[in-house]
């Protein structure tokens, strides 16, 4: 097929809220020899995109710019196919459809690390799997951590959201008891993941019970005095992100809890999402024996990319939220796993 120069995306300029996000036509990427150049289905959403757009934590910025940021293109989970390919890429080539991390998904086309990427399972549209890497990834390595066997009881902070959301799901199909925390509006999708109870946090005469084996908190602002008091003496808790940490790290909770591990007897850790291929095709294989389906909330077209920002920032989602580049497939997701193929 023949790439065009130039495509539509949706970028910004400065740090910001999803006010500075802007739709316009930028130059298609060009690949180094170790990448390929992905023609974008469909991304992922998620609060990792949130925080390269607002430049918060600080830390974040001595990566992506610290005054304004480097690169204009939102967006790095993705679903596509492949249309050229760098001299070193050996496992992938084009015409392959896969799903993985990219550099600027919000666009109709996006660079990628072959080591990020992995062919897309056959069962997945492209709006599914491409809410599948980073917190499918995510909840894979937290649930790693959290050393589960079968009988383990596991309880889930942000049962509903999207790390939560998987976490629920690959503790159950390793033979986990799951209690899930989410909002009471909420309770019914978080059963429909596994969960074998689950505890409204607005609801002021519920509370979780423990003590568990293990604690798994991608809510960000429990504190660590409460959550040991709900694991087990010898238990483990696993933080996921940083979300409403520190402005300067957003790591404060997580270093404090990684500090006093080594003084008590509870195994007190956190996580940061390390992108690989190994992980993607741990994922693929899940979705391909039915342990996990993704969860979409809402598929919003690019044009409407800010939207789907602020829809997940509000905390109105249920699992995912995807951006079609084709806006013939958006808006036609259903809210439970279970329901007829995402």
């Amino acid at each position: 097929m023949t790439i065009p120069s130039t495509m539509i995306a949706a970028v910004h300029d400065r740090y910001g809220d999803a006010d500075v996000i802007r739709v316009d036509e930028v130059p298609v990427p060009t690949v180094a020899d170790d990448e390929v150049l992905v023609r974008v289905e469909a991304a992922g959403v998620d609060r990792g995109t949130w925080h390269l757009l607002t430049g918060q934590p600080y830390l974040v910025r001595l990566a992506t710019g610290v005054r304004r940021p480097r690169l204009g293109v939102l967006g790095r989970d993705v679903a596509g196919t492949v249309v050229a390919t760098g001299g070193a890429v050996h496992q992938l080539a084009v015409g392959d459809s896969v799903f993985g991390v990219a550099s600027g998904s919000f666009a109709e086309y996006a660079k990628a690390k072959e080591r990020k990427l992995s062919r897309r399972p056959d069962a997945l549209p492209a709006p599914a799997a491409a809410v599948l890497p980073i917190s499918g990834m995510t909840a894979l390595q937290a649930v790693d951590a959290a050393q589960l066997r079968a009988g383990s009881t596991l309880l889930v902070i942000g049962a509903s959201g999207g790390v939560g959301s998987y976490v629920l799901q690959i503790a159950n199909g390793l033979g986990a008891r799951v209690t899930g925390v989410s909002r009471a509006a909420k309770a019914d999708f978080v059963r429909s993941l596994g969960a074998e109870r689950v505890v409204a946090y607005d609801n002021p005469g519920e509370k979780p019970d423990g003590p568990y084996d293990a604690i798994i908190d991608t809510g960000g602002d429990t504190p660590l005095t409460r959550l040991r008091s709900m694991l087990a003496p010898r238990g483990t808790l696993v933080i996921v992100g940083g979300e409403r940490g520190d402005a300067v790290t957003g790591m404060g909770r997580q270093l404090h809890a990684r500090i006093l591990s080594l003084f008590v007897r509870q195994r007190l850790t956190f996580i940061v999402n390390r992108e690989r291929q190994a992980d993607l095709e741990r994922l693929a294989r899940l979705v391909d024996d039915g342990t996990v389906k993704p969860a979409l909330d809402t598929v919003f077209p690019l044009d409407q990319a800010a939207d789907a920002l602020r829809h997940l920032i509000g905390g109105h989602t249920r699992g995912k939220v995807a951006i079609a580049v084709d806006p013939n497939q958006a808006n036609h997701a259903p809210n439970k796993p279970d329901a007829a193929p995402p």
